[in-house]
């Protein structure tokens, strides 16, 4: 490469850095800020009181329990699902995966209203519903249910490649010196893949405390009862307070900047497991 290609090939890549940095201010960086500014700019006391307004308070309560329940189910729905595909050969095992990938197709919005044909007034389940004395829509397990669907492939999207590079040599190794199918996967199989079983944890759980779709329909926005910190957000805006909006905003930002700090140092563990890996099979 000659002297000049060398000049262009470095200018090109200076290009698309500094395009790329200008494009994370503007689209991230910039919102950040301006929420974080306007949630501090009428003074601290009354960012402090908007936080911990009862309906806020109660939105978190409510986030919380439903991020908590949708990264339970998720985990072993997760760890099954993974296990199964990998792991075993069996028929309609593509479907399976399709319909894994099924709320990453669909809108939560739609999804949300599925959940009301389903589990709603003129639903099929209403009947069983009511011998049962439950109520899932306009109802805490309405937002825990939504919550749920749209954040269970997240997990298992994340083991399933790291079990399939993996194989099954050191399982079966196992399984020929008496190992137990537990004792395989605790000591063999859940070191290698716990990284990204961490990471996918994470990105459920952010996706999770973000939700708005699924949830804005389900919970049909009974202040104290069924609104989460996202729709806590929508309301007060519609309400134009301002302050209190971009004050519990930042909440979800603040949250959200953990969470990415999380996922940064797992990403890094599983770069240097990915290659501790590699230099074990060489």
């Amino acid at each position: 490469m000659n002297k000049t290609n060398k000049k262009e090939s470095k200018l090109v890549r200076n290009l698309l850095i500094l395009l790329s940095i200008i494009f994370l201010f503007i689209m991230l960086v910039m919102p950040l800020v301006v929420v974080l500014s306007e949630a501090l700019q009428k003074g601290f006391k009354l960012y402090i009181d908007a936080i911990q307004d009862k309906y806020t308070m109660k939105a978190l309560l409510l986030t919380v329990e439903a991020t908590v329940f949708a990264v339970i189910v998720n985990t072993v729905f997760g760890l099954f699902a993974a296990w199964s595909i990998t792991k075993y050969h069996f028929k309609r095992k593509r479907l399976l995966t399709v319909l894994i990938d099924i709320p990453f197709a669909i809108s939560p919005i739609i999804a949300g209203l599925v959940f009301i044909l389903t589990f709603g007034r003129i639903g099929w389940a209403k009947e069983i519903l009511d011998f049962l004395d439950m109520k899932i829509v306009f109802a805490v397990p309405g937002i825990i249910l939504g919550t749920i669907f749209v954040t269970f492939p997240f997990i298992s999207r994340e083991i399933i490649p790291v079990l399939q590079a993996q194989g099954n040599d050191q399982e079966e190794a196992a399984a020929i010196m008496g190992a137990s199918a537990f004792r395989i996967f605790r000591k063999v199989t859940f070191p290698q893949i716990k990284w990204a079983f961490l990471y996918g944890i994470v990105l459920c759980t952010a996706r999770a405390m973000g939700e708005f779709g699924a949830v804005s329909v389900l919970s049909g926005h009974l202040r104290g009862k069924t609104v989460t910190l996202p729709l806590q957000v929508e309301i007060l805006y519609s309400e134009f307070n301002f302050t209190a909006a971009f004050a519990v905003s930042s909440v979800l930002v603040i949250l959200a900047i953990i969470i990415l700090i999380i996922r940064n140092i797992i990403e890094h563990q599983m770069k240097k497991a990915g290659g501790n890996y590699v230099r074990k099979a060489s």
